[in-house]
């Protein structure tokens, strides 16, 4: 089956065309087609992302990039060679959600497919499965989904059947990054930025608060380390910046592995789980691959270009979809929830 994927939920225009096989079981992917838009440039001026221009900026790329995906892949197009086109319907910005609906609908009314919605999050967990090889998943797993708008730990019984063990409750984990990265004036994106500096600090220099870690739920809060940093700073405004960045991603690293090796060790865990934007940063890799030897759990995460926003995911997320044969209607969900 190959299936057209649209990505339209933030700040990144993607398009992409995957080969998907298999049961629920042993699925096997192998992409044709990735292409992503990227609207950096528009939104740093602003230091964040702007919904109005996103929208814009989606218009104007959706069109260019089917152009581009129809180069390589127009017999795929003409021919009406893919099987159903997958979106995401959520969670997002709103109007971003309905420009690629909308692109969708209009070009499965063209070419006479079928639409099937795919929840953004469950882009990100099925991410890992893009660069799996051939390596076998261990169950259960313990799975951590961590991006700039949500933190979730999910105790996975198989790749369709999960439980959510615990949330953010307030700022999730890439927002307390961009928010510090904001603090020290660094430019938008904030997140990968401030890990560019923290390389160059001391990660134990500043004792920054670990919030929640000692708590026996699986929820998380970064709010109140952001604080922290804040009043640290306009108490030590000549603080090297270098040793605040890394000393607050430690404190935000060590709240991650904390929850999730305790969650592992609690319900039998026997591989790890690690997606999202966030996932991307380097030391929190690193320190979840380490953790992850020392208890002998396998550890799995996507290869870094799947880790932000990507159409590939979204296709498999909808492959599951269509595999337990859901009956969903088209709708744009910014709430959509796990």
């Amino acid at each position: 089956m190959k299936i057209l994927a649209i990505e339209t939920s933030c700040d990144e225009t993607a398009l992409a065309v995957l080969e998907a096989s298999g049961g629920l079981k042993k699925p096997r992917f192998k992409i044709l087609e990735n292409l992503v838009a990227s609207q950096i440039k528009i939104h740093q001026p602003f230091g964040g992302v702007v919904p109005s221009l996103a929208k814009r900026e989606h218009e104007k790329n959706l069109p260019i990039l089917l152009n581009k995906l129809a180069k390589p892949v127009n017999s795929l197009i003409n021919n009406k060679l893919f099987d159903l086109i997958a979106v995401t319907v959520g969670p997002g910005l709103e109007p971003c959600l309905w420009t690629g609906i909308n692109f969708a609908k209009d070009l499965a009314n063209k070419l006479d497919k079928p639409i099937i919605r795919a929840n953004h999050m469950e882009g990100h967990l099925y991410s890992v499965l893009l660069s799996l090889k051939n390596k076998k998943i261990k169950f259960p797993a313990v799975a951590l989904i961590v991006s700039g708008g949500h933190t979730i730990l999910l105790l996975m019984k198989n790749l369709t059947t999960w439980e959510k063990l615990g949330e953010t409750r307030d700022d999730a984990a890439g927002e307390a990054f961009d928010k510090v990265a904001r603090l020290l004036n660094l430019p938008y994106p904030g997140g990968p930025q401030l890990e560019k500096i923290a390389h160059y600090g001391s990660s134990t220099s500043i004792d920054f608060p670990r919030p929640m870690i000692r708590q026996k739920n699986y929820d998380f809060s970064f709010s109140g380390l952001k604080t922290a940093v804040l009043y640290f700073l306009k108490e030590n405004k000549n603080f090297p910046a270098a040793d605040v960045a890394a000393s607050f991603q430690q404190a935000v690293i060590d709240v991650l592995l904390a929850k999730t090796f305790r969650a592992a060790k609690e319900f039998g865990a026997r591989s790890i789980f690690l997606a999202g934007g966030v996932a991307n940063n380097q030391t929190l890799r690193y320190s979840f691959q380490k953790e992850a030897r020392k208890n002998k759990i396998n550890f799995l995460a996507p290869a870094l270009e799947f880790t932000t926003d990507n159409a590939a995911m979204i296709a498999v997320a909808a492959y599951f979809d269509y595999l337990k044969n859901k009956k969903n209607q088209l709708v744009a969900q910014s709430n959509l929830n796990l």
